[in-house]
């Protein structure tokens, strides 16, 4: 029966070997050992760079001084080049902080060329690891390359759901909207044309419960589709603030570093989102009294920062398993680039946005919809 040995292809072997007798007992140490090899001797830089370009190695067996050249320079070589392949250096006269230095650097080992017993076991080891590292740098850029297919997918399901959100707001807009409002001045004409007690009293019911409805599809429609970013971030935050604190009873203060902001085009919505899904966090979970939305603009980075006095989140909360909604801050915040810090205590929490800005703004960029510029479905019901 063949061994396990047998059955493996020879190894590649390059040795960086001035001394033909010491590349002759390195050989002979290696086939005593069982190990198959097919060896290439070079003595010098131009003939290590020429092995090196014309094929792949197994392994790499240098001596330390060679005439002109050295071990550490062939390190730097193969380092250079972006080449991984195992390196032994093996000499008669290497100190110890030679030793230490060639192992920082990327050695896989050293001998000392009067005591080779050890250059077989060295050598499996040395390929055995390379294989190893080949493989967890494998599987690493696997996991990089299935992260990025994963935000990518995220980024995706972000911008489906924008657009959908944007098409059932404009239905809500042409069909329901345009309905009550048609409705609404129905019911003003019959107003004006009957005098009967019992129909004025219906009528009037009828309009309140249309008023209603009307002031329901807008606040649906506008959680389905900001039109108010139409404006610019700074004055849906202005509103979004406002809007907080008079549902909630609780101090909320805007403040920005810029009056008006230029931004790249999709920055204005995941800020937007992010403002809102913080509030709705503030006011599901924190019981605060006072909150506090800073924007600015500095350096080159965009910072929206949420800060409240409120019970602040535990490292439990943090880690629900069913957190979608952080973890969807920090889906939203990557498909522009931005990235999320969330610091929490008993006295409150702060939840920050921060996206680089890459290039200068165009006014036309903060634009949502391409269609719907100047779309305002706040004019519904005026009759």
């Amino acid at each position: 029966m063949s061994s396990p040995a047998a059955d493996r292809p020879p190894l590649r072997l390059l040795h960086l070997e001035d001394s033909a007798l010491d590349h002759d007992l390195a050989m002979a140490q290696l086939q005593r050992a069982g190990l198959r090899v097919v060896a290439r001797r070079v003595d010098n830089e131009a003939g290590f760079r020429l092995a090196l370009a014309e094929q792949e190695w197994d392994i790499v067996l240098s001596d330390f001084n060679l005439p002109g050249f050295s071990g550490l320079q062939a390190q730097e070589i193969l380092k250079a080049g972006g080449v991984s392949v195992p390196f032994i250096l093996v000499s008669g006269e290497i100190g110890e902080d030679t030793a230490v230095a060639a192992m920082r650097n990327g050695a896989s080992d050293y001998l000392i060329k009067n005591n080779l017993a050890r250059l077989a076991p060295a050598v499996e080891h040395a390929i055995e690891a390379g294989h190893e590292r080949h493989r967890r740098l494998q599987a690493d850029r696997e996991l990089a390359a299935s992260r990025e297919r994963l935000s990518e997918l995220a980024q995706h399901l972000q911008t489906s759901i924008e657009m959908e959100r944007a098409a059932i707001a404009r239905e809500i807009h042409d069909d329901v909207g345009g309905g009550l409002t048609a409705i609404k001045f129905d019911l003003a004409w019959i107003s004006r044309h009957v005098d009967a007690p019992g129909v004025q009293q219906r009528v009037a019911s009828a309009l309140e419960t249309v008023d209603l409805a009307i002031e329901a599809s807008q606040r649906i429609m506008h959680n389905l589709r900001p039109a108010i970013l139409e404006q610019g971030l700074v004055a849906a935050l202005q509103w979004m603030a406002s809007r907080f604190e008079k549902r909630n009873g609780a101090t909320c203060v805007f403040r920005t570093s810029h009056e008006t902001l230029l931004l790249p085009a999709g920055v204005p919505l995941v800020a937007y989102r992010f403002a809102q899904e913080a509030l709705t966090n503030i006011s599901k979970h924190a019981a605060a009294t006072r909150v506090s939305i800073d924007l600015t603009l500095a350096r080159g980075v965009l910072s929206l920062e949420v800060t409240d006095n409120g019970r602040g989140l535990s490292a439990a909360d943090l880690a629900k398993a069913r957190s979608f909604g952080l973890r969807g801050l920090q889906e939203r915040a990557g498909t522009v680039g931005g990235w999320v810090d969330i610091s929490s205590s008993d006295t409150g929490t702060v939840v920050m946005l921060s996206v680089p800005m890459r290039g200068k703004g165009d006014p036309r960029q903060e634009s949502l919809y391409e269609d719907e510029a100047g779309h305002d479905p706040s004019t519904w019901g005026d009759a």
